[in-house]
């Protein structure tokens, strides 16, 4: 006996693809940039130091002082010597009115107004210590600072681009084909 069949074949479609990629380029030129800095303001003020330095005292130890104080400083020397010389005349006058109490007063008195003392010899221009009194004030000084800021443009560039876009063929590489047959087969 005989027995149909169907037979099928087919064959899918092949599709083929050409591409050709896009080209994209991008250049970023440099900023237009400038910068200034303007010096600061600047204000110095000072106030000199002062020293002052006094040595009266030091002159007056040496014995060089002005003339009034030296007038007066002589003055007072001589009253002091009248003085001196009084009391002592006024002493060998009462040893002269005693002078029976024993003793020879005039004869010591002689050889005591005979002489003079020796005189005493010592280094006078030394003065004394903290004769010379200093005194210092110290500079002032002021600044006054006022800086300014910084003065900046910058104009920004567009980055330039180029761009090339990319294709994409397509074809039909095999067609797709379906073949029925009707066949029997004998069992």
């Amino acid at each position: 006996m005989k027995i149909p069949q169907i037979r099928i074949q087919s064959q899918k479609a092949n599709i083929e693809i050409n591409s050709i990629p896009g080209q994209q380029s991008i250049e970023q030129r440099k900023a237009i940039q400038t910068i200034e800095q303007p010096k600061a303001d600047m204000k110095i003020q000072t106030r000199p130091g002062k020293l002052t330095i006094d040595q009266t005292q030091a002159w007056r130890d040496m014995g060089m002082v002005n003339p009034v104080e030296f007038a007066e400083n002589l003055g007072q020397q001589g009253r002091q010597s009248v003085l001196e010389g009084t009391a002592r005349r006024a002493g060998e006058g009462d040893q002269l009115m005693k002078i029976e109490n024993g003793g020879n007063p005039i004869v010591s008195q002689a050889v005591a107004n005979a002489y003079e003392p020796m005189k005493e010899f010592n280094i006078g221009w030394i003065p004394s210590p903290n004769a010379v009194k200093i005194n210092y004030e110290p500079a002032e000084v002021t600044t006054n600072v006022q800086p300014n800021e910084p003065r900046i443009s910058v104009q920004p560039q567009k980055p330039a681009i180029h761009y090339q876009p990319g294709q994409v063929e397509t074809n039909l590489k095999q067609q797709p084909e379906l073949n029925i047959d009707f066949v029997s087969i004998q069992v």
